[in-house]
């Protein structure tokens, strides 16, 4: 039998804080618009603010084993999420547009549950004095986007008696490495116009300052965000400020290392001796199908 509530009870927290992927949805205004919905991944992104029994705030990201919360007697009403680089954009357009968000939560392993958060989003972008203070520099992973602020007015629980177990491997690296390699295109051109800017005795001659916005469009973060996500596909404004940000990106070049390693992306095969490899369907050996092909 589902339950609501007008806020997130502290016996849930500890749970949802333990799941491994999430669900964000949400839509634009118009009627013929796109709805999103959209998974997140990847540990620490998630920060749930806790509201103890004596009235403190506390970020559960800073909870340690030795932290005396009394979930029993806690609540929640405000969740934020680090929202990290995509090809697409709509979960900040549309929280843009008219805040309306739903953030889903859902067992893949243990007793079944599914746990809903129903709230108004704001958004704020890398370089934002908001941004700022919430993920600092040795804090925010490669790719940080923006940060993504739900006030929570309603949360629903459900059964989710059909949803099937999985276990958990472990985290993709790809995106991790891509967004590392590209910041620190903004890094290095960033450092080296510092360089010169510093190294230049003639400041009389007219000639402009280096710039840190003047990398060929195919290069660096700052342009994937400025030529790939400044719009949904329904053309609602979406990342409007961070690629202007004089803020430099991350110096993930021994950082980065740990994203380096290749991600084990192969299917193992299924009992139904179905087996997909690099574009092929194989049924036991006997039928191959190029996928894409008439």
């Amino acid at each position: 039998m589902g339950k609501f509530y007008d806020h997130l009870p502290g016996t849930l927290i500890p749970w949802l804080m333990d799941q491994k992927v999430f669900w964000v949805a949400t839509a634009p205004l118009a009627e013929d618009g796109h709805v999103s919905l959209s998974p997140k991944g990847y540990e620490e992104t998630m920060h749930v603010i806790i509201e103890t029994e004596d009235g403190e705030s506390i970020d559960s990201q800073t909870i340690t084993p030795d932290s005396a919360v009394n979930f029993k007697k806690a609540r929640s009403t405000t969740v934020w999420y680090e929202d990290l680089t995509g090809s697409g954009a709509e979960t900040i357009a549309h929280a843009r547009e008219n805040g309306r968000i739903t953030i889903m939560f859902n067992a893949f392993e243990g007793p079944p549950n599914i746990l809903r958060l129903f709230g108004t989003a704001k958004v704020y972008e890398f370089g934002t004095p908001e941004y700022e203070k919430l993920l600092p520099a040795e804090k925010r992973q490669p790719g940080s986007r923006s940060v993504i602020w739900v006030d929570v007015h309603k949360v629903g629980t459900s059964c989710g008696y059909s949803i099937p177990f999985f276990s958990y491997k472990g985290p993709r690296n790809r995106l991790r490495k891509f967004a590392a390699g590209k910041e620190q295109e903004d890094y290095d051109h960033y450092i080296s116009c510092v360089g010169e800017l510093e190294s230049s005795s003639d400041t009389t001659s007219g000639t402009a300052p280096p710039t840190v916005s003047d990398l060929p469009p195919e290069k660096g973060l700052k342009n994937y965000w400025r030529f790939r996500n400044p719009k949904s596909i329904d053309n609602v404004p979406a990342v409007q400020t961070a690629f202007e940000s004089t803020k430099p990106l991350g110096d993930w070049r021994v950082r980065g290392a740990q994203y380096r390693v290749p991600d084990d992306e192969s299917i193992p095969p299924k009992d139904h001796h179905i087996i997909i490899e690099r574009g092929l369907i194989s049924d036991a050996g006997d039928l191959y199908l190029m996928l894409g092909s008439s």
